[in-house]
């Protein structure tokens, strides 16, 4: 028993170890958003007890629809900010990459202009 704990620690460690650090980290509601709400603990022993527990679960379902309406808030917020940044960063690249791409076709015209020079020179010949 004992080496089947070590040899699981082990393999839990080692895969932990390759986890990009980006997917260790659970993304987390802002301070604004308040604390999550706990959900309530139930008893349904009696009557009483049950309508009670109702109520608790009715308090519970409007705290927790007003906290989750801010986490999509604030996630949809974030989400928009990487998406520009992206967009932003993505301009950039192909911009780059255009500028390669029109230099290249550049030189090609010039090796085409020169070689039908050279070709026209030496066929009159």
């Amino acid at each position: 028993m004992k080496t089947n704990l070590w040899l699981f620690s082990v393999t839990a460690a080692c895969a932990l170890s390759v986890m990009p650090a980006a997917q260790a980290a659970e993304w987390a509601a802002p301070a604004s958003c308040g604390a999550e709400p706990a959900m309530p603990v139930l008893d349904v022993s009696t009557v009483a007890r049950y309508n009670a527990s109702v109520d608790k679960a009715t308090e519970y379902q409007k705290a927790a629809k007003i906290y989750h309406s801010c986490v999509v808030k604030a996630a949809s917020k974030e989400e928009n900010a990487i998406s520009n940044e992206a967009r932003e960063r993505i301009t950039h690249v192909h911009e780059g990459s255009q500028l390669v791409q029109k230099r290249i076709a550049g030189h090609f015209a010039q090796i085409s202009t020169v070689l039908k020079a050279g070709s026209k020179k030496f066929s009159s010949n």
